[in-house]
């Protein structure tokens, strides 16, 4: 597997990242690797993709998630994150809890599979190592699909409320 760097993108205080070009048919899978994610105040980190000739970020999807956590007080956990999951909802996909102290951001790949195919849902997988606003650090896995069969060529990034910084770089997967 080889990655190609598409394009990158990083925001300083900014409300969100929007890329609007490089999602096509060029490859069969795209990642989006987003380093040192840091809101303004803690806040959820988010995704969401509109559909090529879509007027707005909304589309359909299902996920499932699950994640390992260990405490600054030394207890760790592991296990299926409902909070985390969407069941046919329109919003936005979280991917990471992220606290807003100096030392706290989030970092991880998100994977779409498919996204410019029309014959079935397109799938995507992420995984985020996150220091969240509890004092803890969470190792998390999502699973998902985009149910509508539409194309997809643009996705956007940001954080519930929260202004952020951070870097995203697209890769087309071959």
């Amino acid at each position: 597997m080889a990655l190609t760097l598409i394009s990158t993108h990083t925001a300083s205080a900014a409300a969100s990242i929007t890329i609007s070009s490089g999602i096509d048919s060029t490859y069969d899978s795209y990642e989006f690797h987003y380093v040192n994610m840091h809101p303004s105040y803690d806040d959820r980190f988010n995704f969401q993709l509109n559909h090529v000739g879509g007027s707005g970020f909304g589309s359909v999807l299902g996920s499932a998630t699950f994640r390992a956590t260990h405490t600054e007080a030394d207890y760790p956990t592991f296990g299926y994150y409902t909070s985390g999951d969407q069941a046919f909802g329109w919003s936005d996909q979280r991917l990471a809890d992220v606290g807003s102290d100096a030392d706290q951001s989030c970092s991880g790949v998100l994977t779409l599979y498919n996204p410019s195919g029309t014959t079935s849902g397109m799938h995507f997988a992420a995984r985020s190592s996150t220091s969240h606003w509890s004092a803890q650090m969470i190792d998390e896995h999502i699973a998902g699909v985009m149910y509508n069969t539409y194309a997809y060529d643009e996705i956007r990034f940001r954080f519930s409320g929260a202004n952020m910084t951070g870097t995203i770089k697209m890769f087309g997967v071959s």
